[in-house]
Order: C-alpha cells, then structure tokens, then sequence
C-alpha cells in the first residue's frame, strides 16, 4: 500500500559532526524538514544546557524586533514582506545583526525620548503663550477699573477693592495687591477655587478662563483641557497659601511680567521658541521616520533569521556532547525513503564549509516506537489536518485522511445539496486558489482570508460535491430541470381512463395523481435525479422527508462499516490474529445484524413493493422495533417476507451474543498467555536471563533513558478488562446513537431546501410577479438582495453549519476506525510532530514544550508568522 494509505516508515539514525560546524548542519537538516531529533538530555533542564547563552540572545533580539514591529506599526507604515527564502545567518554573522540590532534599539529610544522632552516643552510653551494673551485681558479689565495709573504687578498692584468674582471699585482707597498666574487641569479647578476660598476666607479675588487651542495648532492633539488662572491677594501669608495650594494641586504657576512690554516682549520670545521647537520637531520626526522606513524593509527576513536561529540553538540543546567536547551527537527519526536525501544535504554541506570530518550517519536498531509521519501535499494537507483534529493514529497504521477526500465533501454535499449553490461554491474556491498561487509568498494579515485560502481545495470539492447531489435533487436555487421529462402524465387521470373531468379541475384546490390509474405513471424512473413534478406537489415535503431519511440512514451505515473495515487493514498488517477475531468481526456481526438489516429492509421495500401495493405496505419502523422487542403477533403486524420472524430472532440473537464475544474472551486470552510468559521466565537459565539483562542494558545505552512503551507496561487484567469493557460499551451504544445522529444529513439538506424556496418566494419570485411591474433599476435591485441574501444565509451560514456537521459525522467514521477509542481510552495518544516548522518558535515553546519535539522550519519563509 502506497505510503499515501499508511504513515511513512521510520527509521533512528545517529549522527556525528564537529561542534564547530555543528549549526550549519541543523541549519541544513531545518530547511530540508524532513527530521526529527530526540531529546539525549532529559534529565537536564532547559537552562543548564550548553547553547541557552545562545537561545537567550535570540530572545533579547526578539524582544528588539518586536519593540521595532510596534513603533513602525504606531508610524502606521506598512512592514515589506520578504520574497525570497531568508536562511538562518551564518554564527559569525550573528555578532554583526545582534549589534545592528542595539544599535537600532538604542538611536530609536534616544530619538524617542528627545522628541518626547521637545512635545512636553512646547506644550509648556504654548500653555505660556495663551496664559499671557488671556491674563492680558484680565489686566486691561484690572486697568480700565483702576483710578490710579500704576499697572498690578506681582509686588504691588494698585487697585481699588474688588469683588470675588467680579472687579469693582469700592469707596475705600488703594490697596497693594500680588498676583499669581499659571495653568491648571480643567477637572481640578472647581475643587482648587473652594479651597482657596475656605483657606484664604475670601480675601482673594480669582480669575480665570478655558484655553481654547485652535483645532489647526500642531498641539492640539496632545494639548490636555486646561484653565488659565490668576489670583489677587494682599500680603506675604496669602502668597504663601496660594503658592502652597498650586502645588498640591499639580498647577504650573507661570512668571508674568509687571508692564506691557515686558509682557509683549516675552509673548514675542514665546512664540520664537515655539516655531524653532517646531522646526527641530518636524527635522527629529523625519529622522525617526526614515529609520523606521529603513527598519520596515528587512524587519520581517530580521523575524524569520531570529527564530531559525533560536530553532537551531533548541535543537542544539537536544544533542550530547562527547568527553572531548569537540563532537556533538544527534539521534533522529528520519523516513527510509528521505534517508539518502538527508546523507546528501549533509555532505554537501560538509564540501561547502571545507570541514575536515564530514558527518557520520550510522542507523541504528531500536524497539521504540516511531513517531507517526504522514506526507501531505497543498492538496491534501486539509484533509489530514481534518483527521488530525480528533487524533494521530500509530506508527504505520493506515491514515484515514485519503478517504476523507472523498468521503468529507460527499457527506457535505448531502446536507447542501443545490447545484446553483455548489456552482457559486466551486467558484469562489477557484477564486481563492488563483489568489493563493499569486499571494503565496506573503503573509495574509486577515485570519478568516487565511483560514479559507488553506482549505481551499477542501472548498472546491464541497462545491463539486453539491453540484452533483443538487442534480441528484434535482434542486438549483429551489427551481428544478425538467431535462428528460416527467415519468407522470396528468391526462390519463381524465376520462375515460380516469375520474375527472373538465369540472373537477375547476371545483378542486388540489388534485391527486393515482399511480394505479393505467397511464398515469409510466413505471420507468426519471433517469437522473428526482422527477421534476414533484417541485409542484403539495406532499413534496412528505416525499422528500421518506426519501432523505432513508437515505440518511443507508449512507450513515455504510459509513460507520467502512470505518470498522479500515481498522480491519490495521490488524492484517500487524498480523494481530486475536483482534482480527475478537474485536473486528464481533463488531461487523453486531452492526450488520441490526443495522445491517434496517438497510436491507429499506431497498427490499422499495423493490418488492408495487404501486398498488403502496397502500398496503408494512412500516419498517414498527417492524425493526418489534424485532428488537420480540413481538410478533398482532393483527398489524404484516412481514415482508416468509419465514422473516426467524431470520429476525437469529440476527438479534447473533448480535446480543457479539456483546460478551468482545467484552469477555480478549482479556481471558491476554491473560492466559501473560501466565504463560511468566511460566516460561520462571523455566528460562539463569545464563539466557543474564543475557537478555546484557543487551537491555546495551540498548538503554545506545537509545538513551528513554524506554519503550512495552518495557515500560505491565500487565493488568483489571485494567485490562475495564478498558475493554469501555470499547464494548462505546461501540455498542454508538451504533445506536451514531446511526440517529447521521439524519441530520436529513434535517440539514431540507433545512437547505426549504431556506432557499423561502428566499425564492419572499424575495425574487416577488419582484418578478408585482402586479404594477417593477422597472429594470427595480428588479436589479431586486436580485441584488436576492444575491447577498443567497450568499450570506445559505452560503455562509449553512455552509457553515453543514460544515460542522460534516466534521462531526467523520468524528464517527474515525471512531469506527477505532482511532478514537486507542487514542483516548487507552491513553497512548501520539502527538504528530511538526515535520515542517510553520508557526513562530517562541519562548514558551522552547521552556514547556516536550523536549521531543521537532523543531525544524521550512523552506517556504510565508509560512513562518510575524
């Protein structure tokens, strides 16, 4: 069987290079991608081993890239996507990037803090220019109601008394009054006027105003909502309070001058310095933003050198190193068949560098379990991440996923079935493989972009699928095809043949056509599909609902048989006899007599029974029920055939007794032959045992500390009767509940009829039939709804739906396949390991994966994201 069929066949290999020349061979083997190395220091944690030094600088690098990833994505410039495949940077070149890379790091910090230093200084600035045009009016207010000449000034400010809030002049003389002027947040200022209210008891006189920055101002986007303030008080003890009071609450107190000029002079000052910050801002953010121009064009082939290299340092610290420390030893599971492809990188690598040993290969034979590897191809891979979602099978068992192609679509189909949706369907997947094959080497940002672009194949054939079972239904956008005419005639149902006449067509809301009226049906079917006649019969949902139903449960059935035939390819190839009769033909004997017979009475109905004889037709139901239940008498009860009560008590007795043929005699057997191995031990020389003692430890030398499943498992009758009587159950009741659950191929592909007749008559059939007629602008909008509607309900959201139901169904075909149960139950389950790399190599993989893990990339650098 092609490895297509079954995962691929493993092989250990250990491999010897120079530490020296040790990174470009991983380098090599990462590229290549078909590796994977064993962990050879499990008892060493991950930062005692000897290249963490290198993994942390690659961490202290990623931390780097992405402070740059964040400031070119606030500068809101886009980040070049690398073409090319950007290989791991050689170690003498690592030096150079790591100090580009500071270099990098610390000039954008410093511009970064200079032009922050520079925006806090004009927003000062600023706060400045407007506290001096608004106090401006304050003092000219203050001038007009003054009686003396003299201008307030913060020593001495002739006025006479004024109000609160409001300056007015009082009968009494003049006073000597300071002022304080400054700027306070706008949410403070309520609280900051009653305290200096309460603490100054009124004797203060407070003025103040929102600064309102013009929405042109460069600042007006970092410019906080903020009030100019000053304050009048007489005396050195109210200064103090005041002064006390702004700096509690945060109130930047400004120098104002006491003339006019001074006050103009510093204005002019002002707005001087605000224009050369401006300069300088406008110089700083065209230096930082062609540094980050600059960064954008290799920051991403920067992301992907960074990980391969934090890859091969991992990978590095899995290898041990010999008592001279000048050789490192790797083990790897390679396949058999890339063997001589991965000897070839390696000695080319090894002409390249000039190096004087060049790798050693030594394959070497091991009783551990292989890890699972299945090929895929951008076909295929879809389909076998869809089978590795619910689990990874075991070493060379066959891989269920090449069915599925067919299998995963076709059940999909079932559930959409309309060919016009299908035909919409297969087009938008053509539509996303020409997209994909010109934006392959480039990273889709859109996730939901992404995920459709990897199953587009899986698309494509779901929309293949619905088209021939929308012919099937004869069902396109709930219109029918009359292609090869109807098996029914309606005028043989008028005299003489039949009952009506030209009355009765006038007098009747709905008429019947009699199958046994000679003439009315012609007895040949309709030759592909279902006859068109019944789009317009009003028992059309009665028809389609027998017909689907049944249907459902004859697919539903093959299915889950199918299932358990592919476990049967397992046992031959394992040559596991026992399984073969204690499990796999207990489970065919109990499927097929119960479910089995429930199809075989659905196409014995449809054949046997005639038109006429339609009437009087049994009910399979309340036939399989009563062959459950053991009741055969009544006068309802009518068989389909002789002697069919016995062949019904065999086959329900046959499958009763499958029951205990699983559930008792497989752990009786294993534990009859796990007495006699310890009988034969017992009986072994003391000579043999000291042998098998020798080459055990041997192994254990050779292979690492890591044991073998079968070393390490003893053997249990409780838990192995326990674990076989969970199977027995499972499987039992899953055939029950696992044939009801494939009707929703039933309830989901009428659900689908039936939407789309609604949108037909609710919205096109509607613009078309408009007794005043609807113009050309009219019916196009018409179709237009009709179209987003189509697409996003019965595209979309059932597609989707129909989608999920399918994955479900599968889940049962693999169960059958007893994946699920070997997987889960007995707790064995195999993580497929990554044979190409194509996620990002994190911190958190590195520390808590499982150091067996394969940490390899692939050539393709898109599929390494940002």
């Amino acid at each position: 069987m092609g490895s297509i069929f079954r995962s691929e066949e493993m092989c250990l290999v250990q491999l010897f290079f120079q530490t020296e020349t040790a990174y470009c061979y991983v380098n090599e083997l990462g590229e290549l991608g078909l590796v994977q190395f064993r962990d050879l220091n499990p008892g060493i944690i991950a930062f005692q081993r000897k290249f963490v030094n290198e993994v942390r600088r690659c961490e202290e690098m990623e931390r780097i890239l992405r402070f740059l990833e964040k400031e070119i994505t606030k500068a809101n410039i886009p980040i070049v996507e690398s073409m090319g495949n950007d290989k791991a940077p050689c170690p003498r070149d690592v030096i150079e990037l790591e100090a580009a890379f500071e270099k990098l790091e610390k000039e954008l910090k410093e511009i970064n803090t200079n032009q922050e230093a520079l925006k806090n200084n004009c927003l000062e600035l600023t706060e400045l220019k407007f506290l001096l045009q608004i106090t401006e009016d304050f003092f000219e207010e203050a001038e007009s109601q003054l009686s003396g000449s003299e201008l307030p000034s913060e020593e001495s400010v002739p006025v006479t008394g004024f109000s609160r809030r409001h300056s007015s002049t009082s009968g009494g003389g003049r006073l000597k009054l300071g002022f304080v002027a400054g700027v306070i947040k706008r949410e403070r200022f309520p609280a900051f006027e009653r305290l200096l209210w309460r603490i100054c008891h009124g004797n203060i006189v407070l003025r103040h105003e929102e600064i309102n920055v013009p929405a042109e101002d460069r600042m007006a986007d970092e410019f906080v909502s903020k009030d100019v303030f000053i304050i009048f008080y007489q005396g050195e003890l109210f200064k103090s309070k005041v002064r006390k009071i702004c700096d509690g609450f945060h109130a930047t107190v400004y120098p104002c001058p006491e003339t006019l000029h001074e006050r103009m002079e510093m204005s002019v000052g002002v707005n001087l310095r605000i224009a050369d910050i401006y300069m300088v801002l406008d110089q700083t953010e065209k230096h930082r933003k062609d540094l980050l121009l600059s960064a954008a064009k290799d920051v991403h082939k920067w992301n992907v050198k960074v990980k391969k290299m934090k890859a091969i340092y991992y990978t590095l610290n899995l290898c041990n190193i010999d008592i001279t420390q000048k050789c490192l030893i790797a083990e790897i599971w390679c396949p058999v068949t890339d063997l001589k492809k991965v000897h070839y990188t390696l000695t080319k690598e090894s002409v390249q560098n000039s190096s004087i040993m060049p790798p050693i290969l030594n394959r070497i034979g091991t009783k551990k379990t292989p890890p699972t590897f299945n090929k895929t191809n951008t076909f295929t891979a879809g389909f076998q991440n869809i089978v590795d979602a619910y689990g990874v099978g075991n070493y060379r068992e066959v891989n269920p996923a090449p069915y599925s192609i067919i299998t995963f679509p076709f059940i999909f189909a079932i559930m959409f079935g309309d060919c016009g949706h299908g035909l919409v369907m297969a087009i938008m997947a053509l539509g996303l493989i020409m997209y994909e094959k010109h934006h392959r080497n480039i990273d889709m940002n859109n996730e939901i972009l992404s995920i459709l672009c990897h199953g587009r194949y899986i698309i494509l054939l779901m929309g293949l699928f619905s088209i021939y079972t929308g012919l099937i239904y004869n069902d396109c956008f709930s219109k029918t095809f009359n292609l090869f005419g109807s098996a029914w005639n309606v005028r043989a149902m008028f005299q003489p043949n039949g009952p009506w006449i030209n009355e009765t067509l006038h007098n009747s809301a709905t008429l019947q056509l009699n199958p046994a009226v000679r003439g009315v049906f012609s007895g040949r079917p309709y030759p592909f599909g279902i006859d068109p006649i019944w789009n317009i019969a009003v028992n059309k949902l009665t028809f389609l609902n027998s017909y689907k139903m049944k249907m459902s449960v004859i697919l539903g059935v093959i299915h889950m048989l199918f299932g358990v035939t592919l476990s049967l390819l397992n046992h031959i190839y394992f040559k596991e006899l026992n399984n073969i009769f204690l499990e796999f033909i207990p489970e065919v004997i109990f499927l097929t007599a119960l479910f089995g017979y429930l199809v075989f009475l659905i196409i014995f109905k449809w054949c046997i029974f005639t038109v006429s004889e339609s009437e009087i037709a049994p009910s399979i139901l309340v036939h399989f029920i009563n062959m459950l239940m053991f009741n055969y008498s009544g006068p309802a009860v009518t068989p389909f055939y002789c002697k069919q009560r016995s062949v019904q008590i065999f086959l329900v007795l046959i499958a009763l007794l499958a029951v205990p043929w699983m559930l008792l005699i497989k752990p009786y057997l294993l534990y009859s032959d796990q007495q006699r191995t310890k009988l034969e031990e017992l009986m072994c020389d003391s000579s043999e045992v000291s042998i098998l003692q020798h080459e055990h430890a041997e192994t254990e030398i050779n292979g690492g500390r890591e044991k073998s499943h079968w070393e390490e498992e003893k053997f249990s009758f409780g838990d192995t009767f326990v674990q076989q009587a969970i199977h027995t159950i499972e499987y039992c009741l899953g055939c029950v509940s696992n044939t009801a659950s494939y009707l929703r191929l039933w309830a989901l592909s009428l659900a689908h009829a039936e939407l789309s007749e609604v949108l037909w008559h609710m919205v096109l059939h509607n613009g078309f039939t408009a007794k005043k007629g609807l113009s050309s602008i009219g019916l196009t909008i018409t179709f237009a709804a009709f179209a987003v509607l189509s697409v996003a309900i019965l595209l979309v959201m059932e597609g989707l739906s129909a989608f999920l139901h399918a994955l479900r169904l599968h889940w049962t075909k693999i169960k059958a396949f007893d994946l699920w149960r070997r997987n889960y139950f007995m707790g064995i389950l195999k993580v497929q390991l990554g044979w190409n790399f194509k996620t990002n190599f994190t911190k958190e993989q590195a520390i808590n994966s499982s150091p067996s893990h394969l940490r390899t990339f692939v050539k393709d650098k898109s599929t390494i994201n940002r």
